[in-house]
């Protein structure tokens, strides 16, 4: 049985700041594995969005900057990018990522994605890579990244599909509730890693947000990476849910945790490394 339970949203997003300011620079230092990882999916949700040379785009969640890179070469030096996030610590990293790659059409700004302190009708395109399932209000964000997009500009989001076709991300929290003695949670509760995988949901957000042509492509991402524990060593490193869960358990509690879930993962190693199936959804929608 699962059990649904309601989160503040003040609590729930200091909470998630604190984890992502802490978690900035072991998410940068894994990069390229996020980068190649993503590479595919990154592009798609790129193309869906229709973003081009000249184009002025906001970047939504922006992370250390990684698909922001992307979005500066494709509008070139007379477009613009404006790369958001919450965290001021991983923003810093994007703005360094960015300036040394010489994009001087880019600029960071620390802002909820609930609340963002832009001009309406001001940006050709919005995008979000995995961070609209992390908003406690995914409709707000929708709602202003309609606001910030002109009229007949769109906005494209990618977020982890249903529990079932992402196995690693059940495994994970799975054993890390157990051996936390907390029951199963709602995988669709707001704020989680696969709170947006409801077949149908994210199309029905989008409309209730005010776009029109909405449609949602499902895309294959795996991730491959040498072995399940060098996967577990990229999930450290993020603010996953995983850690605060495990962040009650004293040192030999969660060490036999990571250790439970490194043995469960294991399944998904080949003759070639490791290859953890992921699947995403890519919206997208039409002011």
């Amino acid at each position: 049985m699962t059990t649904a339970q309601a989160i503040d949203p003040v609590t729930f997003k200091a909470a998630l700041r604190d984890q992502w300011d802490q978690s900035a620079a072991g998410w940068n230092g894994h990069t390229p594995q996020i980068r190649a990882w993503l590479a595919a999916a990154t592009e798609a949700m790129l193309d869906m969005a229709a973003i081009g040379p000249r184009s002025r785009v906001l970047d939504v969640a922006a992370g250390s900057g990684d698909q922001t890179l992307d979005i500066a070469e494709r509008v070139g030096s007379e477009g613009y990018v404006l790369a958001t996030d919450f965290s001021p610590a991983i923003l810093a990293l994007a703005q360094q990522n960015t300036a040394r790659a010489g994009h001087r059409h880019v600029q960071t700004r620390v802002a909820d994605g609930e609340s963002l302190p832009v001009e309406t009708g001001s940006f050709d395109a919005a995008v979000c890579r995995l961070g609209l399932m992390f908003f406690p209000a995914p409709l707000q964000g929708l709602r202003e990244m309609h606001r910030a997009t002109r009229p007949g500009g769109r906005t494209c989001t990618m977020v982890f599909s249903r529990p079932d076709r992402n196995p690693c991300i059940t495994i994970l929290m799975s054993t890390a509730l157990k051996h936390a003695g907390l029951a199963p949670r709602d995988p669709f509760r707001p704020g989680g890693l696969l709170s947006l995988g409801k077949p149908g949901l994210a199309d029905e957000l989008f409309r209730s947000a005010g776009f029109s042509d909405v449609s949602t492509t499902t895309l294959d991402a795996p991730f491959r990476l040498p072995s399940a524990k060098h996967y577990l060593d990229f999930i450290r490193s993020s603010a996953s849910p995983i850690q605060q869960i495990l962040g009650r358990l004293d040192r030999p509690a969660a060490d036999a945790a990571w250790a439970e879930m490194e043995q469960r993962l294991g399944e998904f190693t080949t003759s070639s490394g490791w290859v953890g199936p992921n699947e995403l959804l890519l919206s997208v929608g039409t002011r």
